[in-house]
């Protein structure tokens, strides 16, 4: 009897031995966001929704079902010391656009999961700020029948890990959600002076089509990341190090639910030993090159041989098998 219980806990060791050895290292944290960080293996997480989340609808719990659209009221114009001017419904609540969606004609592409962790805002009662312009508020027939509110026709959402008026953690999410300015372009700092659209550092991984490599992955900026034959995932280790690393900045680690069509398997932050955190895919470490000048750009692809742009799973995009 002893000799079988002995035997079993064993086997109980080694799974979990197993579990813990993921990426190929001994040990490990979990953050307070659930990732595994340091040399631990990957925590096991809901699968993705494909717009900006891990899936599940935050601050939903279990329910699978969007909640009824909640009107905005009167909207208000916040200042926010990173974005600039920011649109909020009346209790203080950040306003978010989504670029999948179009505002020509008015068409929403968030629907059933998506909208759990995005929630809709209805048209209802909503009235426009003071001192910005009434017409530009509108509304768009939604799958379920209700009415969305649009501004310059973009349609209009909540996020739903917003505990607090003011809040933007929505921002940047999946490189395609962004706080919607009063005028329904994306809020950016000095955007009426300098007439900049974009937001400020916004953070995620996302997907590009590039003419020649198919789908690769991009960072917040639209840089295309990269990674090198010579690192190694089983056991995680890097090979650039030094003045490697001023050409191939490492990818800083990043939240689950800032990525948008990239998988999630293995991924961690990984401690390098020379204390430098940096993002993986499927435990590989990731990097951007120095000499992708703008957004488009891939010419640290194929470079000695050892470097190469990211697919979405992970894998490396025109390396001879």
């Amino acid at each position: 009897m002893n000799t079988w219980r002995n035997a079993s806990l064993a086997v109980t060791a080694a799974a979990l031995l197993t579990l813990t050895t993921a990426c190929g290292q001994d040990q490990g944290t979990a953050s307070p966001n659930g990732q595994a960080v340091g040399n631990a293996a990957p925590a096991q997480q809901p699968a993705e929704s494909g717009y900006g989340s891990a899936g599940g609808g935050y601050g939903s719990g279990a329910d699978k079902e969007a909640a009824e659209p909640k009107a905005a009221g009167q909207l208000a114009v916040q200042d926010s010391k990173k974005l600039g001017k920011v649109l909020t419904d009346s209790e203080g609540f950040t306003l978010y656009r989504f670029d999948k969606d179009t505002a020509n004609p008015p068409k929403s592409a968030c629907e059933g999961e998506c909208a759990t962790t995005w929630p809709v805002v209805a048209a209802g009662n909503a009235t426009a700020a003071a001192g910005t312009d009434a017409d530009l508020l509108g509304e768009v027939g939604r799958a379920d029948g209700t009415s969305q509110l649009t501004v310059d026709g973009w349609p209009m959402y909540r996020y739903a890990k917003d505990t607090a008026p003011g809040q933007v953690n929505g921002q940047g999410i999946g490189g395609t959600w962004f706080a919607a300015a009063p005028d329904g372009k994306k809020a950016a700092k000095n955007a009426d002076s300098e007439g900049v659209t974009e937001p400020a550092d916004p953070a995620g991984l996302s997907v590009r089509k590039d003419p020649e490599l198919g789908d690769i992955v991009v960072d917040g900026r639209g840089m295309t990341v990269y990674r090198f034959t010579k690192d190694s995932a089983w056991p995680m280790k890097t090979a650039c190090t030094g003045d490697c690393l001023k050409k191939w900045p490492v990818v800083a680690p990043l939240a689950k639910n800032a990525v948008d069509g990239v998988t999630t398997k293995g991924f961690v932050t990984f401690d390098r030993p020379d204390g430098v955190k940096q993002q993986t895919i499927d435990c590989w470490p990731i990097y951007t090159f120095a000499g992708d000048a703008k957004p488009g750009d891939t010419n640290g692809q194929g470079v000695g041989g050892t470097w190469y742009a990211v697919s979405p799973d992970s894998e490396l995009v025109g390396a001879s098998k």
